[in-house]
């Protein structure tokens, strides 16, 4: 018999792992967490502008971008938003459901992760924070792990209480250990937030052992635009518009930022924007302004005037050239109908990149999923090892859909684990 010094070792005391943690402990499985950082679930207590968006009641496949749009069927068939919901109310969270399905805290986004440590720390989970991850192995019976103090944890975001002490207390070793167990789950994360220390590790260890890794790229994050954009200087203002890009629209609001564009609608467009892409954006979603110009009480005002009655002042100044905006509307030649129409329905920019990681609330990428078990999140290419939550490559769009994931997933692994 494998000698080991726990049964479940999880690298990552964040959502997921903290979810697979709370369910392979409820099995009876002897479970340790190791995290760099010394707060658990660090993303998790600053998700939702603190309040943590936790689940979506409109949960479907679809929302979620990766490889294989069909992996992440099985675990959320298996855990539903009302099973998170049943999870929260029991511990009497308060929550309220915002426009779209998202449901977030009333109180703190700390309430939901206290509820998972507390779950663990119930069921005998054993946690070692502020430890770094020196090596992984595996002995040919067991998944070898070294991890030594990680000096460095207090200055990467770690959350702590009103008191100024970092949440969740540690028996961690104050020297270099190594841990042997049957079963290694890969909860790290991805590459998004490193200022609260955020790395790729998940997908170094994946490689490793033999995992394809997809490309990690910044989603969730504002877009940047050229220069030469002629709608730069508009910080600030924000409207209703329709973001198309790769074939996928969002009607959302959008926010002007110094850079290029924010604001849900153009966050929810960076999870399918690849560098080169257009993006089109129609500033009128739901109004015909054809139908508008045709009108007959309309004739006699110039287009500033009308245009000034439907969109902010400074955005529809910037929308046409001054020749145009100073005609009278009956005026108007169809070339001139044709170039408003663009202009306000379908003005099109290519965006030069990202505001990058740092800004990202998500990474899109990870570890290819074609060798991951839909079911359990377990390798087949190793047995015993498994990836949950943002480390693979199924991320969400936002409203909830990624903290749901990682609840999801973990729980599926800590099913088996």
């Amino acid at each position: 018999m494998t000698r080991t010094d726990t049964d479940v070792l999880i690298l990552g005391a964040g959502a997921s792992g903290l979810f697979c943690a709370m369910t392979a402990a409820a099995r009876g499985r002897r479970v340790t967490l190791v995290d760099h950082a010394r707060a658990t679930g660090r993303k998790v207590r600053i998700a939702g502008g603190g309040k943590c968006n936790f689940t979506n009641l409109e949960m479907h496949a679809r929302h979620y971008v990766g490889d294989n749009p069909h992996f992440p069927k099985s675990a959320l068939a298996r855990f539903t938003p009302w099973d998170m919901v049943s999870l929260v109310s029991e511990q009497a969270i308060a929550w309220e459901e915002r426009e779209h399905g998202q449901l977030f805290c009333l109180r703190s986004a700390d309430d939901v992760a206290d509820l998972l440590e507390q779950r663990c720390r119930a069921s005998g989970c054993r946690f070692l924070l502020g430890q770094r991850v020196e090596g992984v192995e595996h002995d040919g019976e067991a998944f070898v792990v070294t991890i030594a103090p990680a000096q460095a944890a207090a200055a990467e975001g770690d959350v702590t209480t009103q008191g100024g002490a970092p949440k969740g207390a540690t028996d961690a070793p104050a020297k270099v250990t190594r841990l042997r167990a049957v079963s290694l789950v890969v909860a790290t994360g991805s590459a998004a937030w490193p200022q609260i220390g955020a790395t790729d590790m998940g997908h170094r260890i994946a490689r490793q052992f033999g995992h394809k890794v997809a490309p990690s790229r910044p989603v969730l994050v504002p877009l940047a635009m050229a220069p030469q954009w002629p709608l730069h200087g508009l910080a600030g203002i924000a409207l209703p518009a329709r973001v198309t890009t790769a074939g996928t629209a969002f009607t959302l609001p959008l926010l002007f930022t110094h850079r290029g564009i924010s604001g849900p609608a153009a966050l929810q467009a960076s999870c399918y924007w690849q560098p080169g892409q257009p993006v089109e954006i129609d500033f009128l979603p739901g109004e015909n302004l054809d139908a508008l110009l045709r009108a007959p009480e309309h004739g006699k005002l110039l287009v500033r005037t009308l245009l000034g009655r439907l969109l902010p002042d400074r955005l529809a100044e910037r929308l046409v050239e001054p020749d145009l905006a100073g005609r009278k509307i009956a005026e108007l030649s169809g070339a001139a109908r044709a170039a408003l129409h663009q202009a306000v329905h379908a003005h099109t920019a290519v965006p030069t990149g990202t505001e990058g990681m740092r800004k990202a609330e998500a990474a899109a990428g990870g570890v290819r999923v074609d060798q991951i078990s839909s079911r359990s999140m377990e390798s087949t290419l190793c047995p015993g090892l498994f990836f949950t939550g943002e480390v693979l490559d199924v991320t969400g769009q936002l409203g909830g859909y990624n903290l749901h994931w990682a609840w999801a997933s973990g729980k599926a692994a800590g099913e088996v684990a």
